[in-house]
């Protein structure tokens, strides 16, 4: 397994999840960069919550990421491998993964799919909460343009993993910890400790 494979639309707290097993000894986390952080205060304490590389339209990597499934699998791959150095299993975030549940599965059959719901409304209002267009990793501006697209897309985001979860019967998952153990890297350390249901996160991997 050379990927773990991450989906959610903004405002999801998918980057919660991801930070949550990126200190897992299997993780390869040469994509972090103190450019790629950003801290914000919606849970009412400051924290880092984004970390490593997001790939998406208009950010720093995964520019064609919303027609991935017309590029071959070694161009993707060689966009996936761009911001590491290192060795392990690398975590691939991207919002329009949403929209090519399908072309990764039939691409890279052994690599999990994490995809991490929350309803609509919820969603926007935590993004607008965590910074929305001022957030300054990843940036949302290009893309996502204002907040009637950004609702659009993330209601559309949001529908596609639903259906994708239909589709393959998905494993759904409680913990951190157990999340770890579906996509089989080792524990996170002690301190990263995410319960999903506290945290009004649906978490399933595919």
């Amino acid at each position: 397994m050379k990927y773990i494979f991450m989906t959610g639309a903004p405002g999801s707290k998918w980057s919660s999840v991801s930070k949550n097993i990126y200190y897992s000894a299997d993780i390869d986390r040469t994509d972090y960069s103190d450019d790629r952080t950003y801290y914000h205060d919606a849970s009412g304490t400051l924290q880092l919550m984004h970390m490593g590389a997001y790939f998406d339209p208009g950010m720093e990597f995964g520019g064609f990421f919303d027609n991935i499934n017309r590029y071959t699998k070694e161009r993707c791959e060689s966009e996936f491998d761009r911001p590491f150095t290192g060795t392990g299993v690398r975590i691939i975030k991207s919002h329009v993964f949403a929209h090519n549940i399908d072309f990764l599965k039939d691409y890279w059959p052994d690599c999990p799919i994490v995809l991490v719901q929350r309803p609509n409304d919820a969603c926007l209002g935590w993004w607008a909460k965590c910074g929305h267009f001022t957030i300054t990793y990843p940036r949302y501006n290009q893309y996502y343009q204002d907040l009637r697209t950004m609702a659009t897309i993330i209601a559309a985001q949001n529908r596609d993993m639903q259906e994708a979860v239909w589709r393959y019967k998905g494993h759904i998952v409680n913990t951190n910890q157990e999340l770890a153990r579906v996509v089989n890297i080792q524990q996170p350390p002690a301190e990263y400790t995410q319960n999903y249901g506290a945290d009004d996160i649906r978490v399933t991997v595919i």
